[in-house]
């Protein structure tokens, strides 16, 4: 006789039916550690290219929605066992920030048409992770954790920049509203003491949880930092509601609200971050199977999860959406609850649509300074860093001198070049683009080509 499985431990399966509170309080613990990683990069993308509040509005809600339906497709896989569109895994997808370097080098190239080109770039993308689902076994080789690792350390250096920015209130920034300072008003421009102090409130906020707090409160770390370093930045005046009460209660995503545009340099710098993203993503799945269901996941799992990684993207851009990719932190919470059921999921996907057709709660993330952005995602961003490192030292990859020459060679040339841009000032703009937007490509390259040619160390095979 078939047994039924207790609602209790309909948690730990993928099917079933959990109890109603568990499943909303689940959800809401998934939803309350991504939903500040999932807008982030949008607003970053839409100061640097010099968005309207209406704009920011529209850019941001196609990331709540874009990030919804994608989860939803992976969590709920489409077809049978000849192929799968989707892992069927229990993941989180949201915009990532892996790409956000990149992206501001392409709207600082032309503020415009940068967003036109990131859609045009995601299509190529999209196509470039479709092919790699399909021939996973054969291209994976190429990624071993040694190049894997660099390209995942260079990304994370190469944010410090930006985080520091905002910390400082963002480049070039002036509030509105100034403060009294013994009868003179002082504006509250880039650099101000006020900046520097609400950055590291927040920052000190998200340490303190980090290390010191338990539960809901240690998952949600950035979120109460950000909140209170949002007060504190209220009361020097860096808070306005303006736009929010100009926003509309409900609203559908637009169809191409920016344009799309294909700029060969664009593309080619954005597509090999999607190959790169794609086989990282092998590791969030790897992670959440072994974590949650104790076992590794399928090829099936993993071709399903990338093709549809691949094409989602390629859709979100008609509808305005920034690259997205698997989420590690919901990964770690699957880790360590051995929470997988589906439905918890899904439901995190749907309150994540249901914020994303509101625009007046996009126009509210409008409103978070950028002194606070800075001061909060400064931790993120070093901990894609250290990411990296960890993928460098698995196996004794990027312990050998063979090693660390593929590695120190390939973040030098890459972060080097994107340091000097006027250094390729001399070369076609496309190629100028490509190779100096972001130190992401090069270091890819480079990677891979001294991976392939330096002789392999006898002790350890990468």
């Amino acid at each position: 006789m078939k047994t039924q499985t207790r609602p209790s431990e309909a948690l730990f399966t993928l099917t079933g039916t959990p109890p109603l509170g568990a499943l909303f309080s689940l959800a809401l613990q998934h939803l309350v550690a991504m939903i500040v990683g999932c807008v982030t990069p949008s607003i970053i993308v839409a100061n640097a290219a010099g968005m309207s509040a209406a704009d920011k509005v529209v850019l941001i809600q196609a990331a709540l929605v874009v990030s919804a339906l994608s989860t939803l497709l992976q969590v709920f896989a489409i077809g049978g066992k000849g192929f799968r569109f989707g892992s069927g895994l229990p993941v989180i997808m949201g915009i990532s920030f892996a790409y956000v370097s990149t992206m501001q080098g392409i709207v600082d190239q032309d503020p415009a048409h940068g967003v036109a080109r990131i859609a045009g770039a995601m299509v190529v993308g999209g196509v470039v992770a479709f092919l790699i689902g399909l021939f996973i076994k054969p291209i994976r080789k190429l990624f071993p954790p040694l190049v894997t690792g660099t390209v995942v350390f260079t990304v994370g250096l190469s944010l410090y920049r930006t985080a520091v920015n905002y910390m400082a209130g963002g480049t070039a920034n002036t509030y509105a509203l100034v403060v009294e300072t013994q009868g003179k008003t002082e504006a509250l421009v880039y650099g101000s003491w006020q900046n520097w102090l609400v950055a590291f409130i927040t920052l000190a906020v998200v340490i303190l949880l980090n290390h010191y707090a338990k539960g809901i409160l240690k998952l949600a770390s950035i979120l109460v930092g950000m909140a209170a370093g949002y007060a504190v930045a209220a009361c020097f005046g860096m808070v306005s509601f303006t736009d929010v009460a100009d926003a509309g209660w409900v609203a559908a995503p637009q169809v191409l609200p920016f344009g799309i545009e294909f700029e060969a340099g664009a593309c080619l710098s954005i597509g090999i971050l999607f190959a790169i993203n794609s086989i990282q993503a092998i590791g969030d799945f790897t992670a959440t199977t072994t974590g949650g269901l104790d076992r590794e996941p399928t090829d099936q799992e993993l071709q399903g999860g990338i093709v549809c990684y691949g094409v989602t993207n390629a859709v979100a851009s008609l509808f305005g959406g920034l690259p997205t990719a698997t989420y590690s932190q919901n990964v770690g919470i699957v880790a360590t609850t051995k929470v997988v059921n589906r439905k918890i999921f899904g439901l995190t996907a749907v309150l994540l649509l249901l914020a994303g057709l509101i625009p007046k709660f996009s126009a509210l993330l409008t409103t978070i300074p950028q002194c606070v952005l800075g001061g909060a995602t400064i931790t993120v961003f070093a901990s894609i860093a250290m990411t990296g490192i960890k993928l460098l030292i698995t196996d004794g990859g990027g312990i050998t001198a063979r090693g660390w020459a593929i590695v120190g060679l390939s973040v030098a040339l890459g972060v080097g070049i994107s340091q000097a841009p006027e250094a390729l000032a001399n070369l076609p703009a496309t190629l100028s683009l490509a190779f100096g937007s972001s130190p992401m490509v090069v270091t890819t390259i480079m990677a891979i080509l001294l991976n392939q040619i330096l002789p392999k160390d006898k002790s350890a095979d990468t």
